[in-house]
Formats: C-alpha cells, sequence, structure tokens
C-alpha cells in the first residue's frame, strides 16, 4: 500500500504539472488529450478499488470480526467473564477509503460521464472575441453538438459515424488549420466544389449573389460605435453581419496555405474555388474577423462540431438561446 501511495502521488504531480506548464504558457495544452488520460488512469483506479482493493479490506474486517467473536467464544467455553469488544470502529478504518483511492477511483464516476459528454454529445465553449459579431457575442457560453456531423474519436478526431452534411450557414467549430491546438468559431460559406468571392463586400457563390437586406445600424456596446447591419441568407435560415464603415474591401496579410493558388486577391477582395474534401468560413463581423479569406480553407478533419445555443451569459442573461 505505501508503495501505491507514493505511486499515486507522482502520477498526481505529473497531472499538476502539465496542467500548471500549460496555465503558464510554458507549453500548448491539449485539453482532449488531459481528459482521456485522466478518465484512463482514474478508471484503471477505479477497476483496482472494486475488484481487489475494496475486496481486500472486506476480508480483513471480516477477520477482525471473526477473531473478536472467536475470543469472546473461547472466555464463555473456560467459563470466564469477558467484555463486549467493539469492533465498529476497527471495521470502519478497514474499510474506509484510503486518500489516493479518493482521488483516483473516487473521482472516475464524475470524469467518465463529462468525457464521454464532451467527447460524443456536446462541449461548452465560451467566446473569446467579437469575430462573430452580432450573432455571437465577447463573452456568450455556448454549446457546440460533437455528433451532428458524425462522431470523432477524441484526441485523435477520426471520423467513425456518417452525421449530416456540412451546410453553407452553419457556424462550425474547428481546429485553427495554422494552428490546431486553438479551435475557432465561424460561419460556412463554401463548400467543396462552390466557388466563393467577396468583392466590395459582396458575397457572391458560383456566380450568385447572397441576398442581403439592410438593417438598423448595429451599436457596439464594447467598441462604442455604430456598424452597418445587414441580413444575410445563406441555405434556409437567414442571419445578420456587420460592416466597418469606410474600412477597405482589400484583404491584407494573406498568408500562403494549402491550395492558396485556388484563390485570387484583388483590391475588390478575394475570390476562391473550395477544393474538395474543404470549407470557406468568415466571420459575421466581416471586417473584424480573420477568417479564410487569410489563412485558407478548414479541411474536413480540423471539424469539432455546430454550435447552436447560448447557455449562458453572466454580463446579459438574455443572451440565453439558439441562434442562426
Amino acid at each position: 500500500m505505501q508503495a501505491m501511495q507514493w505511486i499515486t502521488a507522482v502520477i498526481l504531480a505529473a497531472f499538476v504539472g502539465y496542467i500548471s506548464a500549460w496555465y503558464t504558457g510554458a507549453i500548448e495544452g491539449n485539453f482532449a488529450l488531459l481528459m482521456f488520460l485522466a478518465t484512463f488512469v482514474t478508471g484503471i483506479y477505479w477497476l483496482a478499488e472494486r475488484f481487489y482493493f475494496w475486496p481486500q479490506r472486506k476480508k480483513e474486517a471480516a477477520r477482525l470480526n471473526a477473531e473478536a467473536a472467536a475470543r469472546r467464544a473461547e472466555l464463555e467455553r473456560q467459563g470466564l467473564r469477558h467484555d463486549m469488544v467493539d469492533t465498529a470502529e476497527g471495521e470502519t478504518r478497514i474499510l474506509k477509503q484510503p486518500w489516493w483511492l479518493d482521488w483516483t477511483a473516487g473521482l472516475f464516476p464524475v470524469l467518465f460521464v463529462v468525457f464521454v459528454l464532451r467527447s460524443f454529445l456536446f462541449e461548452p465553449f465560451k467566446i473569446p472575441s467579437g469575430s462573430m459579431i452580432p450573432t455571437l457575442m465577447v463573452g456568450d457560453l455556448i454549446l457546440v453538438n460533437k455528433y451532428h456531423y458524425g462522431i470523432r474519436l477524441p484526441v485523435l478526431n477520426t471520423k467513425i459515424t456518417e452525421g449530416n452534411p456540412v451546410e453553407r450557414g452553419d457556424v462550425m467549430v474547428f481546429r485553427y488549420p495554422p494552428q490546431p491546438t486553438l479551435d475557432y468559431i465561424k460561419r460556412v460559406v463554401g463548400v467543396p466544389g462552390d466557388t466563393v468571392a467577396y468583392l466590395n463586400k459582396r458575397l457572391t457563390i458560383n456566380g450568385q449573389e447572397v441576398p442581403t437586406t439592410e438593417l438598423p445600424d448595429f451599436f457596439d456596446t464594447d467598441a462604442m460605435r455604430y456598424f452597418s447591419q445587414f441580413e444575410e441568407k445563406l441555405g434556409d435560415q437567414p442571419h445578420r453581419l456587420l460592416n466597418t464603415k469606410g474600412m477597405p474591401a482589400f484583404i491584407q496579410g494573406a498568408s500562403q496555405f494549402p491550395f492558396r493558388e485556388n484563390c485570387t486577391y484583388t483590391v475588390e477582395g478575394v475570390s476562391c474555388k473550395v477544393p474538395e474534401g474543404h470549407y470557406f468560413t468568415m466571420g459575421d463581423n466581416r471586417d473584424n474577423s480573420l477568417d479564410s479569406r487569410y489563412w485558407g480553407f478548414v479541411p474536413e478533419e480540423n471539424i469539432v462540431g455546430k454550435a447552436f445555443f447560448v447557455w449562458m451569459n453572466f454580463s446579459n442573461l438574455k443572451r440565453i438561446g439558439s441562434f442562426n
């Protein structure tokens, strides 16, 4: 048992060290990997507790009670007086789960439920920037459907079920192609085979201009300024978008990305042919979004899931609800 205490202490210290290094920025953390390892390790302890350590403690408690009963029986046989020995305290002490099992096997059921929910059903995210205003605001806590586009294995992100196809207009969370350890959220504008053009701040798909309707200006309380607001219809559901008055349509600082030869940049904007197995995404805050216009296409294997619900915004409870 002493050895198990030291082994457990080393394992817990390794987890604390990893989290600390991630928090301080010394390493790039991987939460999916951390959850998998934590669930796997605590699962081993849980099985060991259920099928070995707990039965051993029960045997020890039974032995204690049996020895006490045998002692009383022997004294009675000899006709000697004896006091009843209370073994309840000793039994409780023997059956009590040690600290190193409390912090491993005891956590496994909770970690397992969280791991399954997060990996295969729904995952929470927090909106850190204003690239999706006015659809999503900074501080929105959202839920992402992990099975809508097909179930994927955690960590590996390998797709194991087909799911629904990605559609234009979907708000999608994906691994940022230039740095896959980061999660990004944007709206899908182009699917494989589409020709997407964003010229003079007007969106065209396969030669057809996407219908837009001008709305009253939007006042951003964080930026303390007004933005031009429009309603755009991609697919079946309309959504709102913003443009910044006076900002040029020219795309500055586009990087060298895979299939960049599919894109043509001019002073009017950009036009791209979406390759197979990839998607073209844009933020709804069109002039304040780092998206496919700058870093390229989203590969199929980078998809995390479909965002669909704001479950909390602590600064504005009215934000809670579904969105397009």
